[in-house]
């Protein structure tokens, strides 16, 4: 059976909570949490259209002072959208801490997407 792109991109979108939902876990938990927490965090914020608040986990690696985020499929998710442009806030789980951010999102021109997030800076 053959599943075209967008059936593909419906299917994971539709998918998505099956898999966050246990890597989340994984990651607040006292025997894992700390070796995923490396490379993985909490990303929260607030759907352009919607207003909803989302919040997702997401590989993640620090550039200097800016964490940058690779999002692997970008076809198939819809978040990263929400930071195109001008970009927007956000919040990520670091360390232990809740750190606000501003994300912006780039798509290069083979499709690959990557969503780099300026910090504030602590207790402001």
């Amino acid at each position: 059976m053959h599943v075209g792109p967008n059936k593909l991109g419906h299917l994971l979108v539709r998918g998505a909570p099956v898999f966050n939902a246990p890597v989340a876990a994984l990651a607040n938990s006292r025997r894992f949490g700390r070796l995923i927490k490396r490379n993985i965090t909490m990303l929260t914020y607030q759907g352009r259209r919607s207003g909803r608040t989302y919040s997702i986990p997401v590989a993640y690696r620090r550039a200097g002072g800016d964490i940058v985020i690779s999002v692997g499929m970008p076809e198939a998710k819809t978040w990263w959208r929400n930071f195109l442009d001008t970009g927007g806030p956000l919040t990520l789980r670091l360390d232990e801490t809740e750190r606000a951010g501003h994300a912006v999102a780039e798509q290069d021109e083979k499709g690959a997407v990557t969503v780099t997030v300026r910090l504030a800076e602590p207790n402001s």
